[in-house]
């Protein structure tokens, strides 16, 4: 019976391990996704955790920057406690479907309407350690190149988190970026 006991706990518990303790939105984009080897890794590791919600724009919207639905956006983002953005870096930037994502849902809302959700940036770029931080060429870190990610969070009434940054990708790492980011939205 304690046998017993002990199975159904640890299944119980088991059941509930990739399971998100916030109800999370992750926001999913990629310029050319039919290429991406590691945004679509990430996406698949989100979709694993219970309780998160993905929306990969460009496969519900193609290209078309003027295509986005904000107001069905706007209602999907009230459901949920924390909102991740996942996309490669961009030029130093978020891709032009986020952005257009960020005019059409956010832009005309004004402060507040997030208020009290938080804002998580998961971010990938090729470039490593000679492109980013203080001696790489561009002197800053990569996870502070999306301050304009913080001042919109901010402006929002929302919690800014610790970005989730991935540099110098290798494809050899790609299983461990997932479980970092799978922690990450289980946290």
């Amino acid at each position: 019976m304690k046998k017993l006991l002990l199975l159904s706990l640890f299944l119980f518990a088991s059941a509930f391990a990739d399971e998100a303790k916030v109800k999370t939105l992750v926001i999913v984009s990629h310029p050319y996704f039919e290429h991406s080897t590691f945004i679509k890794g990430l996406e698949q590791a989100a979709r694993s955790v219970q309780g998160v919600e993905v929306r990969n724009l460009e496969q519900i919207y193609g290209y078309d920057t003027r295509a986005i639905d904000g107001n069905l956006e706007r209602k999907i983002t009230r459901e949920h406690q924390r909102i991740v953005f996942l996309f490669p870096t961009h030029w130093f930037n978020i891709t032009p479907m986020m952005k257009a994502y960020l005019n059409e849902t956010w832009g005309s809302v004004g402060p507040g309407l997030w208020q009290g959700k938080q804002m998580l940036v998961v971010s990938t770029a090729g470039g490593g350690r000679s492109t980013y931080g203080k001696n790489g060429r561009v002197g800053v870190e990569l996870k502070d190149v999306f301050l304009p990610m913080k001042a919109s969070a901010l402006h929002c009434g929302m919690e800014y988190l610790e970005p989730l940054v991935f540099e110098g990708v290798n494809s050899s790492q790609l299983e461990s970026y997932k479980q970092a980011l799978i922690q990450r939205l289980k946290n």
